[in-house]
């Protein structure tokens, strides 16, 4: 009818003016490992994380100081989580608990290679040289139950004690962690040729350490 004037909905599903949810450094950092998980370590951006959480990439400078400080908060939270699965290892011989947490250490490589590679962006902190200012405290701690672990071991007279320890837990790590980046290369091998490797290059490795004669 002339004059009158169509009303608007009560209840509009969506107002202009809704505020948007709240931001916060964990959903960033969770958006950007997901985005990892799914697409991969080259591909982010902080342009599409932005746009995943509907807002643009300088918005995220209030949580992130930069991508690679981004990168890092996908590091630790991956660590965390390989720290909670060390956590769960409790085998009380020390030989036996270096292969335990190897075989964690192995297993989470393969389950999550691209959070893997960016774990490795930020090296655990070794008292081997100087720092470089990239290092991460949880890198460390992941690092350091291998040292306890061989620490027992040559205290028992089981690997030899003629090396520091660091230097012992490197080569052991160097062993484990070439092993997991090589499986991580997209050879397609069965389950139980690959734990044939497994478990061959752990034999290798506590071998090499053990003492002469």
């Amino acid at each position: 009818m002339q004059g009158m004037v169509a009303s608007r909905p009560e209840h509009p599903l969506e107002p202009a003016d809704a505020p948007r949810e709240t931001l916060t450094r964990e959903a960033v950092v969770g958006a950007a490992r997901a985005h990892i998980v799914e697409r991969g370590l080259e591909s982010l951006s902080l342009r599409q994380i932005g746009a995943s959480l509907g807002v643009t990439a300088p918005a995220l400078y209030a949580y992130v100081t930069d991508k690679r400080d981004l990168l890092r908060g996908v590091a630790e939270s991956a660590f965390q989580e390989l720290l909670t699965r060390f956590d769960a290892v409790d085998e009380p011989e020390p030989l036996t608990r270096v292969r335990a947490l190897s075989r964690v250490y192995i297993a989470f490589a393969l389950d999550n290679p691209e959070l893997f590679r960016t774990m490795f962006l930020f090296p655990p902190e070794l008292a081997l040289g100087d720092t470089t200012g990239q290092e991460l405290p949880l890198a460390t701690q992941a690092f350091n139950y291998a040292i306890d672990a061989l620490v027992e071991a040559q205290a028992a007279g089981l690997i030899r004690n003629d090396l520091d320890p660091l230097i012992v837990t490197f080569a052991s790590w160097t062993a484990t962690h070439g092993l997991a980046t090589v499986l991580n290369l997209g050879f397609a091998f069965d389950a139980a040729t690959r734990d044939l490797l497994v478990e061959s290059t752990l034999d290798t490795m506590i071998a090499g350490l053990r003492p002469p004669g």
